[in-house]
This record gives structure tokens, C-alpha cells and sequence, in this order.
């Protein structure tokens, strides 16, 4: 099938009987100048596999895809067969005679990908099942399904195919799929923002990697308007500035990527580069963008240094401070970009923080600016046209010296009075604590105010639209509101709260399925989790948590090593254990904030401080996309520094609103 038909995203597609009557080289040709790249070594692999499938169903009725495409994932199924109610998932490793664990969760990736994001499959019976043509040994049968419909997979030589194949049809549900209708259904992906990164440097559209039903926002919509204001900035010879918002998870950094991607040709004048303070994270897209085009350029035979590929990726995706370097170390020259992107706008430091660092790291004395004043500044060097995009998220400051939204706003008032600023209208919300600021720079000049800006609904848990809205209800001391929105959160959403941390982590890894995620947060407060062997004073390399596989003691897999807000902001997991210690603890039904100095607790007064924590907590609790469980410890009366008072009221609390306990999840 072409690779331009766009309804049915496979390379070939047809009814069963007409597939088995072609022979293998017309099949092959079929998928030859649907674009797919036959070196000889990968036509031989096709032939073979297009000879199993034929042997395998030339008495059978239904559709088969081949190349199915998986764009959540960068990748294609190898082939989808449907017969009646039963959809057929299926991974073919020519030559293997054994299969390799990386292998089965491939092929449950792929069913699971199907079932969450395929419209089509949503109500589908589906059966995953990995080819290894050399392996002696077959499955003899299905594993029991899921609740949602996917069972775990099979693995089969040739010759246990078939009868697997009878085994699933005989357990299969009622009625019929529409093969065509399923193939042309909605594909609606929600991807995780490495998967996302991956997929936009690959050129894939921002529309086709991320959902868009009528529920969530259009990425697209606001993805292109940005996209709009900088051409028009560019033709008008106008200096702009853009402030997106949305609530945690909606994917404000998906749409800076998205216009980064886009407009990454460095000799464009148009060409962006996206920006971050956020180390973790730009460490973490670097080398997952490294990896990913490493393994595309081997899997096209190419001769490839990852050394070289890093040095390409790392003008694309910049750490903000090193930007900013370049324009401390040269006052007078413009940066090269005419569009920078500030993933965290709100994060970027106060001018306390600047002239401390300045002062401290960089041996330049009284510097004057704080570092969105300095950035505008560094822009505006440009005696043409600039755009500076900034995606805000709200209640995300998590660190002394972050100056918060209010910082640009200030900077454009005193300073920049000949920048067009346009801004979401939700920017007016508390979270994004723009007050005041945003009020003086309305009497100053026109505020365009454009709906697109705003992305209002998380898709980082595909399961749970509302999720923020819990945490935002449960964080501003609304248990009832909190539990009425839980009713509905947790049909599709589990959270549970234990007292027990092992309980907690054998949950999450029985949820886990495939390649998910998942791992152990806490709060960098967090210093009376040692006796649980939860210590957040031991660094993690971000590197190997997110992106290393289960085989890694140094991952999160393992459940050892615990990332804090500052390691997991703006990234995700699919499943989290998170810790509650008692820094941040309720008491007479408020909450009351602490930090651990020395040999105990002590209270802490600092409204700022308290904002930090609470957003801490903010951060922790939005982190996962299908569920978590929470571990609030038991105390002990024979510890001053950890007694029972300090942790029993937060666990009342956290039932109040509607978290049910472990062992009534089951």
C-alpha cells in the first residue's frame, strides 16, 4: 500500500485469500514501492516471513497489514492479521531460534500501543505474538487476558503457529471487526515526551504523534499558531514574544520540540533552537535523540560515530545557562538564533540568583540583570526581528532564586517597551503568578490575547484527563473536591496508598507491562526516608534512570535509586512509587512544611519556601501516565525524628480524598 495513502497506514494490505495467491516477490514488490528499504540480507527476511504467513492462513478468512505504523513508538509492526474478533499482533525475528526478553516486550509494546491509542482496537481481542522462525519451541497457549483486553505474548517457532492461532480464535469474543474501517480508524497517541523528541527529530508531525480528539486541545492548532507569529515576525521586522501555558502534562513542551524540529536547518533564518534550565532533561532528550538516530543509521547500514551524532543533536537542544554564557562572554554580538524556545520560562533565576552566580562562577561583578531580563536583552541585539517563546507551566517553581512568569513580565515593562507580547489567556490564573506584573504591562501596550495559547487538558496520562486537577484539589487542602474528582480518576487511573514500601513497589511492577516505566520518587526533602533505604542525598545519573532497560541496576527499574523534582521535572514514567515523607505533612487539616536541619525537623516559615515544597509535591504526584502508589510511613514511636503523628494524619488525608489503600485495589 503507499506510503502517501492516508487512511491505511500499512505498506500492504488485502484480504487473506487474495494475500496468499500473490506470490511472495509480487508481495515483496508491493512493499518495494511502498518505500520500504530491501537491502539483501532484508528481502531474504521478507520472503521468509511472507512464506510463513502464507502457509500459515491459506485456509483462512480475514485482512492482513504488513508494516503496520506505529508513530507513538517510530516503528511498524511487522504484521496485524484480523480474523473475526481476534486481532493478531505479529513480530517476526528471522533466524532467531530463541527469544530475547527486549523481543517480547517489543511485541506487548506494540499491542498495548494499539489498544490505548487505536481507536479501532479499543474494543478489540488482541493477541501479541513473537516469531522466532529457528525456535524449537512453541507456546502451547495463551496467557490469561488482561482486563483491558491484551493478553501477555506468545512465543512461537513456525510450527506451534497454527495451533496458537486455533487456541486464540477459540477463546475469542463475539461479532466481527471491520478490517478496513479499523485500519482507517483514529490513531491517537499520547507519547512520552522522549518518545515524542525522538519522533519530531525524525520528521514525523507533531499531528500524528499526539492525540487529537475533541477532548484535548489541538497541539497542532497551537503548535502552527506559534509557528504563524514567527513568520510573521519575521516578514513584519517585529520583535515578539510568545508565553504558552497549560497545565501539567499538556504538552507545552511537545509544541516548543514541534517548532524546534521544524525549523532546525541552521542556515535557515528562521532556525530555532530549543532551550531548557532544566539539566536532567536536556541531558536526557540529548542522549535519547543520540541513541535514536545511532540506531536508525545502523539499521540503514550506515557507517556512524555516536560522537559525531551528539555534536549534531546538541545545537538543537541547549542548556539554557550555556546560552546564556555566549552572551555574557560577547555584550554586543546577537546570538545566531532569530527564534529561541524557553521550555520552563517560569524557572529562569531572579536577579539575586544571576549576581550571585555571576559573581561567584563567572568572576563578573555587579552584574545587574536578572536572567529573563538578560535574555530578552541578548535577543534584541538583533536589529531586525526576534521571537522568543516561552512555555509556562503552572505552580512548577521548585527552587530559591526562580523568578517565576512575573520575571519576564517585569523585564518587558522596564525595558522593552517595542516588544509585541502575546499571551495565553489563562495567564491571569494564580498558578502562574503573574499578579500585578501582567495588570502594569496591560497599561502599557496591547496584550494579544489568543485562546490558542493555552493547552488545557494533561496528555501525559492518557488514562486520566483530570489527573491535575486531583492534585491541584488534594494540594489546596479540598478533600471533597479532590474525592469527587477521584470517583472518576480511578475507573481509568489507580492511585493507592500504602504504608508498606515494598507492597508498594511489588504494585508497581505487577501494573507494568512491556517496556513501561517505572521508578521511586521523593521529595529532595525527603531525609527521613533512609531507614526505608530511600536516600535522596545519592545523585542519580538522569542518563541511566530514564533510558537504560531493566537489565541496568543504575535504571529505574530497579526501584533503588530514587529520583527527587529536580531529576523528573518535565519528564515522565508510565508507573510511579512515590515516597511521602514529613516535610510536608498535614496538621489540624492544613498542611504544615518542614525541612530536616541537623538532628531534626524544624518548621518553615517562608511563604517562597513553602511554595517550593508544595510545588515539589505538585511535580512528584503528576509524574506518572497509567497510575501510583504512594508510601506514607508508619513511624516509629522510638524515632523523634520519624514518630507516627508525623506521618498518620497525611495518610487520613490522602484516604479523605478518595485514595483507596493497597490491599483494597486488588
Amino acid at each position: 500500500m503507499p506510503r502517501g495513502t492516508r487512511h491505511i497506514p500499512a505498506y500492504y494490505g488485502g484480504g487473506i485469500p487474495e494475500f496468499c495467491s500473490t506470490t511472495p516477490n509480487a508481495v515483496l514488490g508491493q512493499l518495494a514501492s511502498a518505500g520500504i528499504d530491501l537491502e539483501e540480507t532484508q528481502k531474504n527476511a521478507y520472503l521468509e516471513e511472507i512464506g510463513i504467513l502464507q502457509t500459515l492462513l491459506e485456509t483462512r478468512q480475514g485482512t492482513i497489514y504488513l508494516e503496520f505504523a506505529v508513530p507513538r513508538l517510530a516503528s511498524r509492526i511487522d504484521a496485524v492479521v484480523i480474523i473475526d474478533s481476534a486481532l493478531f499482533v505479529m513480530e517476526f525475528k528471522c533466524g532467531a531460534d530463541r527469544f530475547h526478553r527486549g523481543d517480547i516486550n517489543q511485541t506487548w509494546d506494540y499491542g498495548l500501543d494499539l489498544k490505548n491509542f487505536h481507536a479501532g482496537s479499543h474494543a478489540a481481542d488482541i493477541f501479541p505474538v513473537l516469531v522466532a522462525t529457528k525456535a524449537a519451541h512453541s507456546d502451547q497457549a495463551w496467557q490469561p487476558t488482561h482486563a483491558d483486553g491484551v493478553r501477555p505474548p506468545a512465543c512461537s517457532g513456525v510450527y506451534g503457529l497454527a495451533d496458537l492461532i486455533d487456541n486464540a480464535l477459540a477463546s475469542r469474543g463475539v461479532g466481527s471487526i471491520d478490517a478496513r474501517g479499523w485500519a482507517a480508524s483514529a490513531y491517537q497517541p499520547t507519547p512520552t515526551i522522549i518518545e515524542a523528541a525522538q519522533a519530531l527529530y525524525a520528521q514525523h508531525s507533531v499531528d500524528a504523534i499526539a492525540r487529537n480528539d475533541a477532548g484535548a486541545k489541538n497541539l497542532a492548532d497551537t503548535s502552527g499558531r506559534v509557528d504563524q507569529i514567527i513568520l510573521e515576525s519575521q516578514a513584519n521586522r517585529t520583535k515578539s514574544i510568545v508565553f504558552v501555558t497549560g497545565v501539567p502534562g499538556a504538552g507545552k513542551t511537545l509544541v516548543g520540540l514541534d517548532v524546534a524540529t521544524r525549523r532546525r536547518d541552521i542556515d535557515a533564518p528562521t532556525h530555532a533552537v530549543f532551550l531548557s534550565g532544566n539539566g536532567p532533561l536536556v541531558m536526557v532528550l540529548q542522549e535519547a535523540l543520540t541513541r535514536d538516530e545511532v540506531a536508525r543509521a545502523k539499521a540503514r547500514g550506515e557507517p556512524v560515530r555516536k560522537g559525531a551524532v551528539k555534536q549534531k543533536v546538541k545545537p538543537f537542544i541547549q542548556n539554557v545557562h550555556h546560552f546564556r554564557d555566549e552572551g555574557v562572554r560577547d555584550r554586543e554580538t546577537p546570538p545566531h538564533d532569530h527564534v529561541v524556545i524557553f521550555d520552563e520560562a517560569q524557572r529562569a533565576w531572579n536577579q539575586d540568583r544571576t549576581t550571585s552566580f555571576m559573581a561567584r562562577r563567572k568572576g563578573i561583578a555587579n552584574f545587574d540583570q536578572s536572567e529573563p531580563e538578560f535574555l530578552i536583552d541578548y535577543m534584541d541585539r538583533h536589529p531586525d526581528w526576534a521571537v522568543i517563546v516561552c512555555l509556562v507551566g503552572g505552580g512548577q517553581e521548585i527552587n530559591t532564586g526562580e523568578d517565576g512568569i512575573a520575571g519576564w513580565l517585569e523585564s518587558l515593562y522596564n525595558r522593552f517597551p517595542h516588544w509585541q507580547v502575546y499571551i495565553s489567556p489563562e495567564l491571569t490564573d494564580r498558578e502562574y503568578a503573574a499578579g500585578g506584573a501582567l495588570e502594569n504591562l496591560g497599561e502599557q501596550r496591547v496584550l494579544l490575547t489568543e485562546e490558542s495559547l493555552h493547552l488545557a487538558v494533561s496528555m501525559r496520562s492518557f488514562r486520566a484527563e483530570n489527573l491535575s486537577a486531583f492534585v491541584k484539589a488534594l494540594l489546596d487542602s479540598e478533600p471533597s473536591a479532590a474525592h469527587e474528582l477521584a470517583d472518576t480518576l480511578m475507573q481509568r487511573y489507580p492511585i493507592v496508598v500504602t504504608r508498606d514500601l515494598d507492597a508498594a513497589k511489588r504494585w508497581v511492577r505487577e501494573k507494568a507491562r512491556g517496556n513501561e516505566r517505572f521508578g521511586l520518587v521523593a521529595s529532595s526533602q525527603a531525609h527521613r526516608m533512609k531507614p526505608h533505604a530511600v536516600d535522596i542525598r545519592v545523585n542519580i545519573d538522569p542518563v541511566h534512570w530514564f533510558l537504560n532497560d531493566a537489565r541496568d541496576t543504575r535504571s529505574s527499574y530497579y526501584l533503588e535509586d530514587v529520583a527527587t523534582e529536580f531529576h523528573i521535572q518535565g519528564l515522565e514514567l508510565d508507573w510511579v512509587c512515590m515516597t511521602w515523607d514529613a516535610d510536608l505533612r498535614r496538621v489540624n487539616d492544613d498542611w504544615s512544611y518542614h525541612g530536616f536541619r541537623g538532628s531534626r525537623w524544624t518548621k518553615t516559615h517562608k511563604l517562597e519556601r513553602q511554595r517550593y515544597l508544595l510545588n515539589a509535591y505538585r511535580v512528584l504526584l503528576t509524574r506518572a501516565r497509567q497510575g501510583m502508589a504512594i508510601f506514607v510511613p508508619p513511624g516509629d514511636p522510638d524515632d523523634p525524628t520519624r514518630a507516627p503523628a508525623y506521618y498518620d494524619e497525611t495518610y487520613r488525608y490522602l484516604r479523605a480524598a478518595g485514595i483507596q489503600p493497597l490491599r483494597e485495589s486488588a
